[in-house]
């Protein structure tokens, strides 16, 4: 299991003297937020508040090694904290200062033709479409879906014919990602994509993921708030993009 792999990985790099100064499981994202001896640093993961079945944990004491012991639990909210704080650690060690600023659709050129967008998102979709590429749209979440989107469902069937995959870190949480790195094997270019993908790149190096495109957070005590006030928006200002990648 790929998030038991990434969980051992993460509590070697944890240290003593990282502090958990805040936590919550909220919308639209859950968030850590440690201090060490460089300073703080906060992770997120978006919360799919749809699959949450019970609103339950196991968890009594909370701490960082606590939450990320969690990665590989069946509950999504422990599952969830796990990711948030698995995001919190690599962020703190990942420097992005010479990391292109980019947006992800600047990865593709046109040696791709078939590329597979996985979570619904306009803006990416868009823009593809605007370069001409041929996109498949997967969503989970029904409420997402618009005329041209595709159930997750199709992925097993589709993602064999793709040359490039676009998809939301968000995979990681739900424990797709696995299925859709074996079936996408043809994919020369597979990007985990949004604040979820915070992840450092030697977590996910010979899974198959190429790169990852997220956000840095800069301002941590702005974001912090406007994660409180429910504010993507506001969280995303105060953060920076960038795209890395992973190597083999």
């Amino acid at each position: 299991m790929l998030l038991r792999e990434i969980k051992r990985k993460a509590l070697t790099l944890t240290r003593e003297d990282f502090r958990l100064i805040d936590f919550s499981f909220a919308l639209p994202y859950t968030y850590v937020l440690i201090e060490g001896e460089l300073g703080k640093s906060i992770g997120v993961a978006m919360t799919l508040s749809e699959e949450v079945g019970r609103y339950r944990t196991s968890i009594e004491e909370p701490s960082l090694e606590a939450f990320i012991e969690k990665a590989d639990s069946l509950n999504i909210i422990e599952r969830t904290l796990a990711l948030a704080a698995i995001n919190a650690v690599s962020q703190y060690y990942l420097d992005v200062s010479e990391a292109p600023n980019v947006d992800v659709v600047e990865l593709l050129d046109r040696s791709f033709e078939k590329v597979a967008v996985i979570g619904n998102m306009p803006p990416v979709v868009r823009a593809l479409r605007e370069k001409g590429f041929d996109v498949l749209v997967f969503e989970r979440n029904p409420k997402l879906w618009d005329r041209n989107t595709l159930s997750d469902a199709l992925e097993y069937w589709l993602l064999p014919e793709v040359d490039a995959v676009i998809a939301s870190g968000s995979a990681i949480l739900n424990g797709t990602l696995e299925m859709m790195l074996d079936r996408a094997r043809k994919a020369e270019l597979f990007v985990l994509t949004g604040p979820t993908a915070q992840l450092l790149p030697e977590f996910l190096k010979g899974t198959g993921v190429t790169h990852l495109a997220a956000m840095k957070v800069i301002d941590v005590d702005g974001a912090l708030t406007k994660l409180k006030l429910g504010s993507f928006r506001g969280f995303e200002a105060g953060s920076r993009k960038y795209i890395i990648e992973v190597g083999g």
